[in-house]
């Protein structure tokens, strides 16, 4: 089953060639930060800030050359979580056919801002990520954004691990960190899903 989500920050990790993309499920009952690369983290952050540039960019000509074969993408899905990497779907119709496609995360949500589609994250990845024990507020948030700053991917899952006995740690309390990040320098484009990249 898979709920529906939205971006609530994207957070540079300077002097780290790094983002973390934070997404939320509508129903604000778990956070989910994604480690993703300089390139995608600032193809997202551009484009929500509303940045327009005069040739385009990699996303913006993809976006291109889907609106030209006549495709549309339906929605992404944050699909997976294994071994600290986040897996993608893109549901893209062609022709009457829906096409599932494997995608890193990055990608997948450069271009859905992009087209404005839908994002939806898998229950199974919502799990494994930190409970919201009440509506979080934006203070709440930019603590979590703190927090992000000084953690990898590995001691963010060590700590949910750890934590998973008794119950799993609200954001904006204790220590958190989390998900994957992107391996992905500038815009390396067949690599595969979303690798460690510290």
């Amino acid at each position: 089953m898979i709920k529906e989500a939205r971006i609530v920050s994207v957070v540079s990790l300077f002097p780290l060639p790094q983002y973390v993309v934070v997404l939320e499920d509508i129903d604000k009952t778990r956070l989910v930060p994604i480690w993703i690369g300089m390139s995608e983290g600032n193809a997202i952050a551009l484009e929500l800030q509303g940045e327009k540039f005069p040739r385009p960019l990699t996303h913006d000509l993809i976006v291109t050359l889907l609106n030209s074969l006549q495709a549309k993408i339906e929605k992404v899905v944050i699909s997976d979580l294994k071994e600290n990497s986040y897996y993608a779907l893109i549901y893209l119709k062609s022709h009457e056919k829906v096409l599932t496609i494997d995608a890193r995360p990055s990608d997948s949500l450069a271009i859905a801002v992009r087209i404005h589609c839908p994002v939806y994250i898998d229950e199974k990845v919502l799990k494994k990520c930190p409970a919201v024990d009440k509506p979080i507020t934006e203070k709440e948030i930019d603590k979590f954004k703190g927090q992000l700053k000084n953690t990898t991917p590995e001691d963010f899952f060590k700590q949910l691990e750890e934590s998973s006995g008794a119950e799993e740690p609200p954001a904006g309390k204790d220590k958190q960190g989390e998900g994957d990040e992107d391996n992905d320098d500038d815009e390396n484009e067949g690599e595969d899903d979303e690798k460690k990249f510290l």
